[in-house]
C-alpha cells in the first residue's frame, strides 16, 4: 500500500481503505476500461454524451484496478473522486495533465447526467476520448499489462 498524505487523509476520512491486492480484478476492470473506449469511439457519430460518458467509465475503472494493485478501495461516500485523487497520485506528477481531465470529466460528467440541458462540443467529447484513451494506456502500463 502506497504511504503518502493523502492516503492517510482519506482513510482518516473514511474515504478510502485497505483491501487485499487483487490483480484478477483489476485485470477484469483493466480489460473493461478498453471495452468502454472502444464503445466511446463506435458511438462518436451517434451520441457525444454516451461517448463522453464511456470516455469517463474507461478512466474510472482504470483508476479503480490502479487502487485494486495497490491494496486499495474506496470507500462510501465520494467513490469516483477518491479513484480520481488517488488514481492520479499513482500515475505521478509525469500524467498531472491526465489526472486534471480526469477530474474536469467526473465534473462535468455529474453536471450532464443531472442538468440535461448542459451543452456538450464534438471537440470536448473527442478531447475527453482521447485523454481517456491515455488514462487507460498510462494505467495498463503501469499495471505491466
Amino acid at each position: 500500500m502506497p504511504s503518502s498524505d493523502l492516503v492517510r487523509k482519506l482513510m482518516d476520512g473514511g474515504f478510502l481503505r485497505t483491501h487485499p491486492k487483487d490483480a484478477g480484478q483489476a485485470k477484469k476492470l483493466l480489460s473493461r476500461a478498453r471495452r468502454d473506449i472502444a464503445t466511446a469511439e463506435a458511438n462518436l457519430e451517434i451520441d457525444e454524451e454516451a461517448v463522453y460518458t464511456f470516455a469517463y467509465l474507461g478512466m474510472l475503472r482504470a483508476g479503480r484496478a490502479l487502487l485494486f494493485l495497490n491494496g486499495l478501495r474506496p470507500a462510501d461516500g465520494r467513490q469516483h473522486r477518491t479513484v480520481v485523487e488517488v488514481a492520479g497520485m499513482l500515475l505521478g506528477r509525469g500524467h498531472k495533465e491526465l489526472s486534471f481531465k480526469f477530474e474536469q470529466m467526473r465534473r462535468k460528467r455529474n453536471q450532464f447526467t443531472y442538468e440535461p440541458d448542459l451543452p456538450l462540443g464534438r471537440k470536448e467529447t473527442e478531447d475527453a476520448l482521447n485523454a481517456s484513451r491515455r488514462f487507460v494506456e498510462a494505467a495498463l502500463t503501469l499495471a505491466g499489462k
